[in-house]
């Protein structure tokens, strides 16, 4: 994947519904050429649809909740029934399997509190092998889900000097709730679970 691909990602990421025509004045190719790439791109898997982007607030969705969840035990039959039972919580728009704890994170959405709370007295409590649950009300979405495919620095582009000086012996470190720092003797990196990073000597 080139720098046209990346850009070619973003302008749909921004703007879906763009004829060919107009996605291949904007990347500067020849409309067959523009086309070839979108083909690759969608053979490849690197595109997986064309959705809309539906306003929550104007469907009456717009109080949103983080929950997370620690199970009684994270054995496989357990990952499973809870895997299998929160996809079929039409509310729970998004789930994720986290290592440690908590053993998972869920986005939901939802008229009200007084809405979320009969959901999760009725519903999200007696999920399979639930022991607690965690929620935290969002407050503003700062930073949207979908990043500009052309602005995210991989794993090629990595500062060289960030790669010099190999980690040895890393040990992992509780900080804070939710925080953890790998160390050895000359630097350490400290990530929260969001994936932040930040360095220090």
């Amino acid at each position: 994947m080139d720098a046209i691909d990346r850009k070619i990602l973003a302008l749909l990421q921004a703007d879906g519904r763009q004829t060919l025509t107009e996605l291949a004045d904007r990347v500067s190719l020849s409309v067959s050429r523009c086309q070839r790439r979108l083909r690759d791109l969608e053979r490849d898997g690197v595109i997986r649809g064309y959705h809309a982007a539906v306003d929550a607030v104007a469907l009456g969705l717009g109080f949103e909740v983080l929950a997370f969840v620690s199970l009684l035990q994270a054995g496989p039959d357990t990952l499973a029934d809870f895997d299998a039972a929160v996809s079929a919580v039409p509310n729970v728009v998004q789930a994720q399997r986290l290592f440690g704890d908590p053993d998972y994170l869920l986005r939901i959405v939802a008229a009200d509190l007084a809405a979320y709370q009969g959901l999760y007295d009725t519903t999200l409590v007696r999920l399979p092998g639930v022991q607690r649950i965690n929620s935290t009300i969002v407050m503003k979405q700062v930073v949207k889900s979908s990043p500009a495919a052309d602005h995210v620095m991989t794993s090629q582009e990595v500062p060289h000097a960030r790669r010099r000086d190999p980690v040895r012996r890393v040990r992992w470190e509780a900080r804070d709730p939710g925080t953890y720092r790998a160390s050895n003797r000359s630097s350490s990196i400290a990530c929260d679970r969001a994936g932040s990073t930040s360095a220090g000597k």
